[in-house]
């Protein structure tokens, strides 16, 4: 306790650390206040009736950071930059060139791959609003206006989710930690105060034992989250020694970290992007009227309905999603490459193709545990209220998993920062 106020002083003692911590909060107050601020002619009763009851604008809620919870001019949140940059890192596996830029060319590169997202964000986040809202209209949410007023409010959305983007590479470069993370923290952070309360209202005395032994499970659950988010396997790296003049160089020995959990939170997203296609689908087949296209809405709301396919469908997605996004963004062969341009090798095994293999098959092993721990942590939540009976005692999915992420990775970033000034 003693040491984390020592650094709490000499975090605010530091001028320049200071004003990074300032700044992202200034900017996320900022971001608050422009989610609160309502399109025009929303429906509230209807709008919190259709969100409680729809996973796939549960889950676009939480990357809006909260916004679509009132239809706000930031509704859209940072997705459509999620998804850009999504669909950019899958098309490196079509395109060489792509490819080549991110994993070859170095920060240059990097920020090349970055513009193109960023260019890639206004033509979805415009498709998106557009959809959004016409469905939001054919549920009764919205108020039927002109096509000047839809094409006005897809135009502000669409300035919405930009200016959220804008704002979260300001933070990432003039503050601390991941700007576009941290606004989604803050919106799944921001739920909390009700959550609190929707269960203070639904407080029961003789469900105390419950009360308590879910709240035990939840701190072992955060606890596991935790431990499989920092656990790595650490694989040993040698330099050959090299002679020049008088001089020996190398001879050093260092090692590759390998996360467990080394595709993050993505396989969640690309899962539940799948497996919630059937409600969407059966949401604007409701709007139309015949008998076909009611018995296919009606089909496919009873799967989605079904909770055993539902859970058994999501923990299936996420175990494959999570090798597929592993293999994209780990490339064995790349690594080898590099160590052995390097001049470094890993003992007893053989540069060049022995070592992509050898590292391909210990990823294979790790994303097996690592896939196993994303899928049980997806469907943690209808496990909970299957237990429970009680939809308000449910922890684990996609915010648990960003939250703590966040968390990890900017006390990482603090600590570096306070060891940097130290020094």
């Amino acid at each position: 306790m003693q040491k984390f106020l020592e650094k709490l002083i000499l975090i605010f003692k530091d001028k320049t650390l200071r004003k990074r911590i300032f700044f992202v909060a200034l900017f996320l107050v900022l971001f608050r206040l422009g989610a609160a601020i309502p399109i025009p002619g929303v429906d509230a009763t209807k709008l919190a009736g259709f969100l409680s009851g729809n996973q796939f604008f549960g889950l676009l809620n939480i990357f809006s950071g909260g916004g679509l919870s009132n239809l706000s001019i930031m509704m859209l949140g940072v997705g459509p930059y999620i998804t850009g940059s999504i669909i950019l890192q899958l098309l490196t596996m079509i395109f060489p060139a792509l490819k080549k830029m991110y994993h070859e060319e170095g920060e240059a590169g990097k920020k090349k791959f970055a513009q193109y997202s960023r260019m890639l964000t206004v033509p979805l986040a415009m498709i998106q609003g557009f959809g959004l809202l016409t469905i939001l209209r054919r549920e009764g949410i919205l108020a039927d206006v002109t096509v000047y007023h839809q094409v006005l409010d897809v135009l502000v959305v669409t300035a919405g989710s930009v200016l959220l983007m804008w704002i979260g590479e300001l933070m990432t470069e003039y503050g601390i930690g991941n700007g576009v993370s941290l606004i989604i923290f803050a919106g799944i952070v921001s739920r909390i105060p009700t959550d609190i309360s929707r269960l203070f209202y639904t407080f029961d005395i003789s469900q105390i034992p419950l009360y308590l032994a879910f709240l035990a499970v939840a701190v072992i659950i955060i606890g596991g989250v935790v431990v499989i988010t920092e656990a790595e396997r650490p694989i040993p790296i040698t330099y050959a020694k090299r002679i020049r003049g008088m001089k020996v160089y190398g001879g050093t020995s260092t090692y590759l970290p390998l996360r467990v959990n080394q595709a993050g939170v993505m396989p969640i997203i690309f899962a539940l992007s799948i497996l919630l296609f059937p409600q969407l689908i059966a949401s604007i087949l409701n709007s139309f009227g015949g008998s076909i296209a009611q018995t296919i809405a009606g089909f496919f709301t009873y799967i989605v309905s079904n909770q055993i396919v539902y859970g058994a469908s999501y923990f299936i997605l996420v175990v494959l999603f999570t090798y597929f996004y592993t293999a994209v963004t780990f490339d064995p062969e790349q690594i080898s490459n590099n160590l052995q341009k390097g001049g470094a090798f890993i003992p007893g095994v053989r540069p060049g193709k022995s070592t992509a293999e050898y590292l391909s098959n210990i990823l294979v092993r790790l994303t097996l545990f690592g896939a196993l721990f994303l899928g049980i942590i997806a469907i943690l939540p209808l496990i909970m209220q299957s237990a429970t009976g009680n939809s308000n005692l449910a922890i684990g999915g996609t915010s648990l998993l960003i939250v703590v992420s966040v968390v990890i990775e900017l006390l990482r970033q603090l600590d570096a920062q306070i060891s940097m000034r130290e020094y």
